[in-house]
Parts: C-alpha cells; sequence; structure tokens
C-alpha cells in the first residue's frame, strides 16, 4: 500500500483509539508495516495536532526519519513485526479494564468462548518489565506466541492484526472482553470453559469472519408457455 496512504490510516487509528476509550492523552501508539520498514506513532504528541507526515518512518535497524521522534515503544513494535510476518500492524492501549487485569499480573482464561478470538485458550500476561526495553519486548513476544492479543504486567495491553482498521477492531473487541472479565470476578471465579469445549471453539474460529463457501445452486427452470 502506497505509503502516504498508510500514514493518514495510522494517525486516523491512532485519533480514534481515543474516541474509543482505548487511550486518554498522549498513552499508547500503533505502527504498520511499510516497504521500507514500519511507521510508528510519534513519542509524547497530542494526536489531534498532528499531521500524516508526523508519523515516524523507522527501518528494522532502529534507524528512524520525521520531525519527531518515534514513540519510545518502538523496540517492541520491531521485534513484534520481525518475529511475526503474518502480522501488519501492532497497536499498544492503556485502556481501563485491561489495565486492571494488566496491574493484578492475570492472564485471562476461557470465561468465554470469545477468547478464541486472539488465538488460544487464553490470553497471557506478560511480565513486568520498563517501558521501552528489550526485557519489555522479549517477554512480549513470548506472551504473544500462537496469540493475537496479551496484556502487559502493570502496564496495558497488545495486540497484533493484519492491518490498522482490524488491528484496531481486535483491541475494541479485546477491551470489551477484558471488561466481561473483570465484572463476572465481581461474582467469584467464573466458569471456565474445558480443553474439549475450547478445542471445537477453535477450529471453528479458523473460518470466522471469512466468506463461506457454498455449493452452486441449481437454477430453477423457466416456466414454459401457459
Amino acid at each position: 500500500m502506497n505509503e502516504n496512504v498508510l500514514r493518514a490510516g495510522l494517525l486516523d487509528t491512532a485519533r480514534e483509539m481515543a474516541h474509543c476509550g482505548l487511550n486518554a492523552g498522549t498513552a499508547g501508539n500503533a505502527s504498520v508495516r511499510c516497504t521500507r520498514g514500519f511507521l510508528i506513532t510519534p513519542t509524547g504528541r497530542p494526536y489531534d495536532e498532528l499531521s500524516p507526515d508526523d508519523m515516524a518512518l523507522m527501518g528494522m535497524d532502529g534507524s528512524w526519519h520525521g520531525p519527531f521522534a518515534p514513540s519510545s515503544e518502538w523496540r517492541i513494535h520491531r521485534d513484534i513485526l520481525a518475529a511475526r510476518p503474518d502480522v501488519g500492524a501492532v497497536l499498544h492501549a492503556h485502556s481501563p479494564f485491561a489495565t486492571a487485569l494488566a496491574c493484578h499480573r492475570r492472564a485471562i482464561p476461557a470465561f468465554h468462548y470469545m477468547i478464541a478470538r486472539f488465538g488460544g485458550t487464553d490470553v497471557r500476561c506478560a511480565p513486568y518489565a520498563t517501558f521501552g526495553t528489550q526485557a519489555l519486548s522479549d517477554g512480549a513476544i513470548a506472551a504473544l506466541e500462537g496469540r493475537r492479543a496479551c496484556l502487559l504486567a502493570n502496564h496495558g495491553m497488545l495486540v497484533l492484526g493484519g492491518d490498522l482498521r482490524g488491528t484496531l477492531a481486535l483491541a475494541v473487541e479485546f477491551e470489551n472482553l477484558c471488561e466481561q472479565y473483570w465484572r463476572a470476578c465481581q461474582l467469584g471465579e467464573p466458569h471456565i470453559l474445558c480443553s474439549a469445549e475450547m478445542d471445537e471453539v477453535l477450529t471453528l474460529f479458523k473460518t470466522y469472519g471469512q466468506p463461506r463457501p457454498t455449493a452452486p445452486t441449481p437454477l430453477a427452470a423457466e416456466p414454459g408457455p401457459a
């Protein structure tokens, strides 16, 4: 996709993160893969004051170009994109419910079958490490193995997707699931689906959201003359 289109899409995504309640102020960041490496939101800048040209262009070697320095979390974006060729966009947010669970360092078990939406029978929580460090990146990569989302202990959420639009939608869905789990826990520990139940769901989710193939239906013969 054209780099200018990606720049505009990345800025729109960053702004929409706030509108969706995933972030407040300058918290959070997003990136998208491009031909020359990846584009990432700049550090500490109000998104409503930025233009598409302000998105930082980064090489996989850590070099960058742009009027503002890249997000302090650029390393985690770079390492995910390097490790996961299936990923085209990465979103990091400090959303209320995901962050609340992350501050308890709680993985999210299969309390609801929609956990399968994120690639497995649970959503893991990566161990705590200072933001922007290699240790944080390494822990996130491990927590994301076979997954499309994880929590970062005492920090927030990470969500991966094929493109910006899909990743933002998945992040909104993940925050909703975190809220449901938080609310369910107010009544005590929720019942957890067993491995067999989740295996069945995971099989069904392999075609979730994809066009459903159908066998051609023979057309009815046209009625003859009366």
